[in-house]
């Protein structure tokens, strides 16, 4: 059986036997992903930091701490990393949170290469 066209020529392998063609899916690429980023103030406490990147992170009391610590003695840490959307509502949750205490504790977003 010729799945080719009306010459005969395609589909078909050398030996004459039937070739399938597939087509491949697209290679879709990965979305590019967000650094959110804690900057150091002189005014939010440290028990703070360790709040938000607890409840608004999910870490552990252990890197909560090595964050907080690397935010305190070198003015900014990554808290996590995610797609645009996810991080952008983790920097406003930050910020209104941050607010409502009282605090002007900061985060942005960065790209990640």
């Amino acid at each position: 059986m010729n799945n080719g066209d009306a010459n005969g020529d395609e589909g078909t392998d050398e030996s004459g036997g039937d070739v399938v063609v597939q087509e491949g899916r697209p290679k879709l690429k990965e979305p590019p992903r967000y650094a959110v980023v804690l900057h150091n103030d002189d005014y939010t406490t440290m028990e703070f930091v360790l709040e938000v990147l607890r409840r608004y992170f999910h870490k552990k009391a252990e890197e909560a701490m090595q964050i907080m610590l690397k935010v305190h003695q070198q003015g900014k840490g990554v808290a996590g990393i995610y797609h645009l959307e996810i991080a952008e509502t983790k920097v406003e949750q930050v910020h209104e949170h941050a607010r409502s205490k009282g605090f002007p504790l900061r985060c942005s977003i960065e790209p990640v290469e």
